[in-house]
């Protein structure tokens, strides 16, 4: 039976010492340690400027101009259901607002989501809608079902 013998020891060549630049001229690597003469890139410190820098050229982001407006962080977004979707999830009378939909697991509790009903599918009961924004098609669809559509904007001035 052969004794197992783990090698103990890097095999011949593996583990090099670093180059140590800088340590007088007799080293081979003295006086300018590899780095050039002069210039940026032969100083102590971080090698290179800030990003963007090209050199001293006046930088990109500098030559064009920035005017004008964002509506980025304004933008609103709405979450999207059909109405096939309300047909086969809510009960014949059935008033169908943010709480509802929440409760079936449509939108999330803590977001404060805009919901806007579409009109894709077909309706046959009649579910009073009240949300956010509802398409033109949504809106013929649920009506034509005996149902009643209402943005949260009209229910709001109603009670007033």
């Amino acid at each position: 039976m052969a004794e197992y013998n783990p090698i103990l020891s890097a095999p011949q060549g593996a583990n090099k010492k670093p180059k140590r630049v800088g340590r007088g001229s007799s080293s081979g690597l003295g006086t300018t340690a590899g780095k050039g003469n002069k210039g940026q890139q032969s100083r102590s410190g971080k090698a290179g400027p800030y990003v963007g820098f090209e050199g001293g050229q006046m930088p990109l982001y500098r030559r064009i101009a920035h005017k004008g407006f964002s509506n980025y962080p304004f933008k609103k977004e709405y979450y999207c259901i059909n109405v096939g979707i309300l047909e086969a999830k809510f009960e014949d009378g059935a008033t169908v607002d943010k709480k509802a939909l929440i409760e079936k697991g449509f939108i999330s509790s803590k977001a404060s989501t805009l919901v806007k009903i579409l009109g894709d599918g077909d309706i046959t009961k009649k579910l009073n809608v009240v949300v956010d924004k509802v398409s033109e098609s949504a809106k013929a669809k649920i009506v034509k079902a005996g149902g009643t559509v209402k943005t949260i904007e009209e229910a709001a001035e109603n009670k007033e």
